[in-house]
């Protein structure tokens, strides 16, 4: 099974957003060298936490820090963007970094209504709601999928990166998105950590798959939220500073990662929110992976992991790829070196 990475560049209490995007290049180091598949950078935008509004920009810095790791998205929010747009940037950075780039593609605002509006460039109305018209178009783009007398049919044989495109994966957690991801013969990317019933999804996906010239047959990662520390009340006390976090997001505050002195204290006082999570030991953390990925029938796993000490987090990531007996590719020890 491989293990895989998606970084939200989560912003400490008293650090800075510069402080979170430096302590990125050095996690996407730290995990190439030990090993894992692939790094994917998320996009949220006017918060506090999260210092990731743009993979698109922070892609190319994380590609050229590292040198064997598979770098992409998870994901670029399709509906704030032209499919064009978003076409050409992703062919740039494959012919920048050919056979690395993903491009993980979602559907969700990734912030608040209000932050939404501001991401508008036409603010007379709503934006309308066509993310499969816009996939479809994203694709075409790549594919020469439009008609030849169709007016966009010539944009997609001056992209900057040809011949070199990015592998693009679907990311979701519902039902909608699974078919999508099915129908298109995409590889289907499901978040664990947002919907942890989704499991059903990853077995409509496999039910509603057509292969592809993307895809021959069916590939499923999960995205889990997954703490690390040598016991298992170490990384409860971790995960205290994401389950704070998580709660205050649930009632529309948002703040910066805290401390877990401060989140314990906040979960005493308070009626926390339960979120799906794997956190503990080395060996619990591999049993509660594998129980996930059995139950999705994945064979990618990609771990998001939040602690308010970048070391802490450093440390887990290390932990995981030990327990699974994860090693790095050749190249990636070479550049460590």
């Amino acid at each position: 099974m491989r293990l895989s990475v998606l970084d939200q560049s989560p912003i400490s209490e008293g650090s800075t957003g510069a402080d979170a995007l430096a302590n990125t290049i050095d996690l996407a180091r730290h995990c190439e060298a030990l090993g894992y598949h692939r790094y994917w950078l998320a996009e949220h935008h006017g918060g506090p936490m999260l210092a990731g509004p743009s993979p698109e920009v922070l892609i190319p810095a994380v590609a050229g820090a590292t040198s064997a790791m598979r770098i992409g998205s998870g994901g670029v929010m399709l509906p704030h963007y032209s499919p064009f747009k978003v076409a050409e940037s992703f062919s740039l950075l494959s012919g920048l970094f050919p056979d690395r780039i993903d491009l993980g593609i979602g559907r969700a605002a990734g912030t608040d209504p209000m932050t939404t509006f501001a991401l508008q460039r036409d603010r007379r109305t709503a934006s309308p709601d066509d993310f499969p018209e816009q996939l479809a178009e994203l694709l075409a783009h790549y594919d020469g999928g439009f008609p030849d007398d169709h007016p966009f049919a010539r944009l997609g044989r001056s992209l900057p990166g040809a011949p070199h495109q990015p592998e693009i994966w679907l990311l979701g957690s519902s039902a909608q998105s699974a078919i999508w991801a099915g129908q298109l013969g995409l590889p289907y990317a499901l978040a664990d950590f947002i919907n942890p019933e989704g499991a059903i999804n990853a077995e409509l996906y496999r039910e509603r798959f057509e292969p592809s010239a993307r895809a021959s047959s069916q590939r499923t990662a999960v995205a889990v939220w997954a703490i690390c520390a040598e016991t298992d009340e170490e990384a409860e006390r971790l995960a205290a500073s994401g389950r704070m976090t998580f709660t205050l997001l649930r009632q529309g505050r948002l703040i910066a990662v805290p401390p877990p002195e401060k989140a314990l204290r906040f979960i005493a006082s308070t009626e926390g929110v339960a979120r799906r999570g794997v956190i503990g030991s080395p060996e619990t953390v591999r049993a509660g992976i594998e129980t996930i990925a059995s139950a999705y029938g994945a064979d990618e796993v990609i771990v998001v992991t939040i602690t308010y000490d970048h070391g802490a987090r450093r440390r887990s990531y290390e932990l995981i790829a030990d327990a699974f007996g994860v090693e790095p590719p050749a190249e990636a020890a070479v550049h460590a070196g």
